[in-house]
């Protein structure tokens, strides 16, 4: 893929790993149109990039995200590249009476079922470009899970096979689909979890240097050890992330 001129659709792009591809893809003389739940860091964005468009959005509320994909199919005819990077994670005990039905429907809403929904009503819009990708944001979780997301970790293996079998109905057409596998990234989200945690805008970084090559499943930091491990001895893969 070349890195400018496209059309570019980020989920969650107001803060954190979103916010750093934002920053990269703008970079390059693309288009940015930018999705979050939060007014406020939406348009403190816009006062940085003021040729960004953004949309109020939470992806997870199906009614919203049906307005998103018209305004998009209306407002934005040559969007030609969509990345689907907004989630959300609970961490807790399925014994203890601590989470919610409405936190489990939250993360299966915006983890999975939004980047489904998303992708499958705009591909028409991409398939008519000469040149489009989607790129979905999983997580090193989605291969090996550890205890204390169970509903994260299923969310993300979930979209994580999705987009392999999505890959293989498009390898024949003028769209690529992309897999960024993160480790533990530095964002809000990941407050208080995790150690040696890599920043967004290195996961951009990397990212870029591999979507330039076409290289389209991208293991980001420690994963590619986690990959490698796991192939080895899935055992031991295990008991790294089990308690993690």
């Amino acid at each position: 893929m070349k890195l400018t001129g496209h059309t570019i659709l980020i989920t969650g792009g107001a803060s954190g790993i979103g916010r750093a591809l934002t920053e990269q893809f703008i970079q390059y003389n693309n288009e940015l149109i930018v999705v979050g739940r939060d007014e406020h860091k939406l348009n403190q964005l816009q006062l940085h990039y003021p040729s960004i468009t953004t949309y109020v959005c939470n992806v997870g509320i199906e009614a919203d995200l049906q307005l998103l994909i018209d305004q998009l199919q209306h407002n934005h005819p040559k969007l030609n590249i969509i990345i689907n990077n907004a989630g959300v994670q609970y961490n807790y005990s399925a014994l203890d009476g601590t989470h919610t039905s409405q936190q489990m429907d939250e993360e299966i809403a915006i983890n999975l079922n939004a980047p489904i929904n998303l992708t499958s009503q705009l591909l028409p819009l991409l398939a008519s470009q000469s040149e489009a990708a989607v790129v979905n944001i999983t997580s090193g979780l989605a291969l090996v899970p550890k205890k204390s997301a169970p509903i994260y970790c299923a969310t993300k293996a979930g979209l994580h096979i999705f987009t392999k079998a999505l890959r293989y109905q498009l390898e024949h057409t003028n769209i690529k689909v992309f897999e960024i596998i993160p480790p533990v990234v530095d964002t809000n989200m990941t407050k208080g979890r995790g150690s040696n945690k890599i920043s967004p805008d290195q996961l951009a970084a990397q990212f870029l240097t591999f979507f330039k090559k076409d290289r389209l499943e991208i293991p980001i930091g420690k994963v590619k050890w986690l990959i490698l491990i796991n192939r080895i001895s899935p055992a031991l893969a295990e008991r790294i992330l089990k308690n993690s």
